[in-house]
């Protein structure tokens, strides 16, 4: 009788939490916690209590924090006492959220580079490492993640906009800050994202967009070098991006419709899917484009469907870089134009558009934008000779006399 009723005890203990025989009461999930004096000179209230926390390992463990909640001179013990009970209900209820000790640095390089960037394209991963090792690492690597709030990352945007950052490079910033804290929220460690709904205000570009005229253009064309010469008439008829035009293959193009497939971008010595979703397109292939791409295609030897429209003799995929550095700038250099990037073509393209009356709806399409702001307010050039028309037939319209009036002013005046 004596040993079953021990067995009962010991069967008791177990499910109780007790380990060995050894009664050890877990510990009650209601707390008060502690309140008391500290101080000599300057007496202050200190408020201790329980909570759990989020190693760097992924472990919980539970701490004590200790926090000065003010001066004995200006809180009476029960303000003291009402300050603590506040820190301490969201424990109580059970709403509040394990703070991790992990650092931003830790969290970034050991669970958001290993995950996040492999879904990023190379050029995106490129940006946002960048970003992580110059500007955030830095100023705000050493914090924990739970201390990585609003006011923090405001500072750093604050600190380097009075060293004279753009509002572009800053937005970048605080997108780079935006998607590791991201990440931390997704797998658990905080409870919301402090980075969303930083405002930075508008992003003006420094850098003015340098296009060539259509004139410029059709100057430039007759001196480039092949393949250079055909891929800048596809950039100039399409607007399509030098990565989609370096990754365009012959069965995306479809002669009998007269349209280009774009599903396939090239940068950085990579193949990889277009920039967003409104890049996967169609585009419309003048008649002039595909008959200059159909002699291009005579003059290449030995194209399947799966070759690359612009390639090496090797048939390895063309660098922008060079075709830039050995043929499209000693070519502008040598014709006494500006030199133009790649994606100035892209912008010359956008404003023609503009300027034979298509809609701002059809350029977007074309050019695969996702915000037809875009569009309209970067893409979108005015021509000089197209001002000068302009304002012209503003004014005919308004003083359809004023040609004949300045004529007569050059006319001596017959009463005199």
């Amino acid at each position: 009788m004596l040993l079953d009723m021990s067995d009962t005890l010991r069967s008791d203990a177990r499910e109780c939490g007790r380990a060995n025989g050894k009664e050890r009461m877990a510990r009650p999930r209601y707390q008060d916690g502690s309140l008391f004096i500290r101080g000599k000179r300057v007496k202050v209230w200190v408020a201790r209590w329980r909570e759990d926390v989020i190693r760097e390992d992924g472990t919980l463990h539970r701490t004590q924090p200790t926090v000065v909640l003010g001066a004995l001179s200006e809180l009476s013990r029960r303000e003291a006492r009402s300050l603590l009970q506040k820190r301490v209900s969201e424990i109580n209820q059970g709403r509040h959220r394990v703070r991790p000790l992990m650092t931003l640095e830790k969290f970034s390089s050991d669970h958001w580079e290993a995950g996040a960037l492999l879904a990023l394209k190379p050029s995106s991963s490129r940006i946002y490492k960048f970003n992580l090792d110059k500007y955030i690492i830095p100023a705000l690597g050493s914090h924990r993640l739970c201390d990585v709030n609003r006011a923090a990352i405001q500072q750093l945007l604050l600190s380097m906009r009075g060293k004279g950052y753009s509002a572009s490079t800053l937005h970048s910033i605080r997108v780079t800050v935006a998607k590791v804290l991201q990440t931390a929220v997704e797998n658990g460690y905080l409870e919301r994202n402090p980075a969303h709904g930083i405002k930075i205000g508008e992003r003006e570009s420094k850098k003015q967009h340098t296009f060539l005229e259509p004139s410029q253009v059709q100057h430039l064309l007759p001196e480039l070098p092949e393949p250079c010469r055909i891929i800048v008439v596809t950039a100039v008829l399409t607007g399509m991006r030098i990565g989609e035009i370096l990754a365009l293959r012959w069965n995306r193009l479809d002669f009998l419709r007269g349209t280009i497939e774009v599903t396939e971008t090239y940068s950085d010595g990579q193949f990889g899917t277009p920039k967003t979703r409104s890049s996967r397109r169609v585009i419309p292939m003048s008649a002039a484009l595909s008959e200059a791409l159909k002699i291009h295609r005579a003059s290449c030897t030995g194209s399947t469907p799966q070759d690359l429209v612009f390639r090496t003799t090797k048939g390895t995929p063309l660098s922008p870089k060079n075709l830039y550095n050995r043929a499209l700038a000693p070519t502008c250099d040598k014709l006494g134009l500006p030199r133009v990037s790649w994606h100035s073509f892209r912008h010359g393209n956008a404003t023609i558009l503009g300027e034979v009356g298509e809609s701002i709806k059809t350029a977007q399409t074309i050019l695969g934008h996702s915000d037809i702001e875009t569009t309209l307010n970067i893409y979108m050039h005015a021509i000089p000779d197209s001002q000068r028309r302009a304002v012209e037939r503003v004014a005919g319209v308004l003083f359809p006399d004023v040609p004949k009036l300045a004529v007569d002013e050059q006319t001596p005046n017959k009463l005199n």
